[in-house]
């Protein structure tokens, strides 16, 4: 008697005697088949209803991109038929195609068509290959599922998103905002801050400043009441100066009449017969040395005579150039008769200081205001005299004139100009002398004076190696200058 069939057996034995096309049709997935040669060999009915196509439309028939792209074009099952997959993925496809973690030998894919419907589908595919017994590739198999409802929603989603970024974006904007405005209420302030600070320094530097021009307005009223001093004494000494020079000339001349009486007398002791007269008049001449007073007077009287003369030439010198005897206005001057009677006023600031050499050309007659180009040649020289180091230098005066024009050049050996300092030099108060060595009013006096001169002043200088200063006047200037121009400085 045989033995009863389990029911689950009989259930087996049933569903394998059902055909696999049955099998393939009712499968719930999307799928469809293609052999060696790209034609379709099984479309089940999901995938008919889910592309909206029969399966006599596509089996049996190539090209199954046509259903879901409307021309064709090659499917994953395509590519894996023509070996080509990998390479796609690896080259073409990267962003497209990708190899399945799921099964070995499957890829993956998703994509949208806009043809499937009036509005377009989104689809996920898987492929694989189909191998015989013997490990042949004879075909591929593909599936497909709508997501269309996923991205629909993953579109949302993101859109959503997006929309919360924005808002946290237009706040976070908002904030900025807020935020930059204090930022700038406190630059704001900050700013209000220094430029209160700011002012208040440039206050004190204009405190200072006053203060500086006190201090010179009354330096130079000091400096005026001394030249006026000077011119007065210049003019009184002048005076008894003449007399002396012409009572000295008078009195060397009486004095070579003594001496030839004297002569006489000493001729005449040889004939003297007494000889008590003679014995007297040779202790007499013994007493008063007069041999040695004959040679010595008139050494003696030679050097006063120098010094007569320097005398002389020291109070022409002032009033040279003080002008004290001069008319006011423009006049047509000999230049370097005024460097020369400056330099020797001032030569008692330089002699410690600098050998000065002085080398002139032959100019003609220049208009100008003579005391106050010799106010310059005195501040350009002084200040070469200051700029000379421990050791002993020198100054060179220089004068030349080419075509209209006259130029005069303060050469010196001193320790030059620093080139962030040479832009300032002529500024009013800019100096890099010590407190209380200097104003600052020196070159920039000068500078008036020489643009007033309708001239030019031009700088070289060189650290370690000295500076020249270069004037440059016209011979006549371009228009009659105003008389009352002559005090202005």
């Amino acid at each position: 008697m045989n033995s009863p069939i389990p029911a689950n057996a009989t259930a087996a034995k049933g569903l394998a005697d059902v055909d696999q096309a049955i099998f393939f049709n009712a499968s719930p997935v999307p799928t469809f088949v293609i052999d060696s040669n790209h034609v379709v060999t099984h479309f089940n009915h999901a995938c008919a209803m889910t592309l909206g196509v029969t399966a006599d439309q596509v089996v049996g028939r190539k090209g199954i991109g046509r259903v879901f792209h409307g021309h064709d074009r090659p499917m994953m099952a395509d590519l894996i038929v023509d070996g080509v997959m990998q390479k796609a993925v690896d080259d073409l496809y990267q962003s497209t195609y990708r190899g399945s973690l799921a099964v070995v030998d499957a890829y993956e894919a998703e994509a949208f068509f806009s043809s499937l419907s009036s509005t377009g589908r989104w689809l996920f595919f898987t492929a694989a290959p189909i191998r015989n017994q013997q490990g042949e590739l004879v075909g591929a198999i593909e599936t497909l599922q709508d997501i269309t409802e996923r991205k629909v929603a993953e579109a949302a989603l993101m859109k959503a998103q997006l929309e919360v970024e924005q808002m946290v974006e237009q706040r976070t904007a908002q904030l900025a905002q807020v935020n930059r405005t204090l930022r700038d209420d406190v630059k704001r302030r900050e700013t209000a801050e220094r430029g209160l600070l700011d002012r208040n320094d440039e206050l004190n530097a204009l405190n200072v400043k006053l203060s500086a021009v006190k201090e010179h307005l009354i330096q130079s009223e000091k400096l005026a009441s001394i030249g006026q001093l000077a011119a007065g004494i210049a003019r009184e000494i002048n005076n008894p100066i003449g007399y002396i020079f012409s009572n000295f000339g008078t009195l060397e001349n009486y004095l070579t009449q003594l001496f030839a009486m004297l002569d006489a007398y000493e001729k005449a002791e040889a004939s003297c017969h007494t000889p008590q007269t003679l014995q007297e008049l040779q202790a007499k001449r013994e007493e008063i040395e007069l041999a040695f007073l004959k040679e010595d007077i008139p050494v003696l009287m030679q050097e006063s005579k120098e010094g007569i003369v320097r005398v002389r030439k020291i109070v022409q010198d002032l009033k040279d150039f003080s002008h004290v005897d001069s008319n006011p206005d423009w006049q047509f001057s000999d230049m370097n008769q005024g460097i020369d009677s400056t330099l020797n006023v001032i030569n008692n600031e330089i002699k410690y200081k600098a050998d000065l050499v002085k080398d002139y050309a032959d100019l003609p007659e220049v208009q100008c205001m003579p005391s106050q180009i010799n106010q310059v040649v005195m501040n350009l020289v002084l200040n070469a005299a200051q700029a000379m180091g421990t050791e002993r230098g020198k100054i060179t005066v220089r004068t030349g004139v080419a075509d209209d024009k006259v130029w005069l050049e303060v050469i010196d050996d001193g320790s030059g100009i620093q080139k962030d300092v040479l832009p300032r030099i002529f500024d009013p108060f800019y100096t890099t002398k010590p407190v209380g060595k200097g104003t600052g009013l020196g070159l920039s006096l000068s500078y008036g004076v020489v643009q007033k001169h309708h001239g030019s002043i031009e700088v070289q200088t060189e650290m370690g190696k000295g500076s020249t200063i270069r004037v440059t006047l016209p011979l006549k200037q371009p228009a009659t200058p105003a008389a009352n121009g002559a005090n202005a400085t």
